[in-house]
């Protein structure tokens, strides 16, 4: 009589619907035992040969998370019936051996383990060890993320912090995402590695305003070299400085003794080491390497999990630059 009246009772309880796979470091264990060192044998290859490469993939990997989540919608090219993300303004500078990387390691996962490994993770992962690589701290990555199925170009506006944006702007911007200003001033510091374009900070060097030629705010000789370096910046787009002028190739906290000393190459950055908001934290990685470098570990794993997408909220796509509905399946 008892289970006669149970059953009407477990009828009414409501299925609770399937948990969302978890991302986690052993992810591949079984299913891609290798990832791990094919992904590092291609990025320690990339690296040697073509030293940018560290700071290119870092550029990428940040600019992939924090537009729409880490789902490799970057990687997605153009074609005639959609303008992807990559070719927006704001990514159209980004280098192209960042790309190259993360295609050399899916093409050899896909070798080893078809269709099992997403190229989200292998961005993630090959950040991670590029960073590492040139002497960055190394964190734990988390994988099982799936790759988005679609990249539209418009997605991108007002997600990407710009050389010429108030600080307030870009700390409401990193605010949105779920980012302190003091995890914003560690990421920043990103640029102790890479370069940035002449055309970026441009209007800091030359006529600076109707009393200054250049920025007061930084260095004179610094100020005048760079005024020598860009000089033919117009006719040639591809010239462009080190972000670090001092230790360039090396991941150090470098960046942050630059800028107290008026050698900060985006006004973006410069201005970081006077606002009251963000000047403690600079100071701090100034002082302190291994606090940066806690700091950006820490919010390094927090920009990899960002928006993430698992289960059937994405797919693991065969190569990287389409989804695979455009591969033929």
């Amino acid at each position: 009589m008892a289970s006669r009246l149970l059953l009407p009772l477990l009828l009414l309880i409501p299925l609770l619907p399937p948990a969302e796979p978890k991302l986690s470091v052993d992810y591949y264990k079984k299913t891609c035992p290798n990832f791990a060192k094919i992904v590092q044998d291609v990025v320690v290859e990339k690296q040697l040969a073509v030293p940018t490469t560290a700071a290119g993939a870092l550029r990428l990997f940040f600019h992939d998370c924090i537009v729409g989540g880490c789902d490799a919608s970057l990687l997605i090219s153009s074609n005639p019936f959609n303008r992807a993300e990559r070719d927006n303004e704001v990514n159209q500078a980004l280098p192209g051996d960042a790309f190259d990387v993360v295609i050399r390691a899916k093409t050899k996962l896909e070798l080893e383990c078809p269709g099992i490994v997403s190229c989200a993770d292998v961005l993630a992962e090959a950040t991670r060890d590029l960073v590492s690589m040139v002497g960055g701290p190394y964190f734990p990555v988390r994988l099982g993320r799936k790759d988005s199925v679609e990249s539209r170009a418009t997605d991108v506006e007002g997600h990407i912090a710009l050389p010429n944006m108030s600080l307030t702007h870009i700390i409401e911007q990193f605010s949105s995402k779920g980012f302190s200003v003091q995890e914003m001033v560690a990421l920043t510091g990103a640029h102790t590695i890479g370069f940035s374009h002449c055309s970026e900070f441009a209007n800091r060097i030359y006529n600076f305003s109707s009393t200054a030629d250049y920025d007061p705010t930084m260095n004179p000789d610094y100020a005048q070299g760079l005024k020598k370096l860009c000089a033919n910046y117009k006719n040639d787009s591809t010239i462009a400085a080190f972000n670090d002028p001092m230790t360039p190739g090396k991941f150090d906290n470098m960046y942050y003794l630059n800028l107290q000393k008026g050698v900060g190459l985006l006004a973006s950055d410069q201005i970081m080491a006077s606002d009251p908001r963000t000047k403690p934290f600079v100071d701090l990685y100034a002082a302190n390497q291994s606090a940066f470098f806690e700091a950006f570990a820490h919010a390094m794993e927090k920009v990899s999990v960002h928006n993430v997408k698992t289960g059937k909220k994405g797919e693991v796509r065969r190569r990287c630059d389409a989804p695979n509905t455009l591969q033929g399946s």
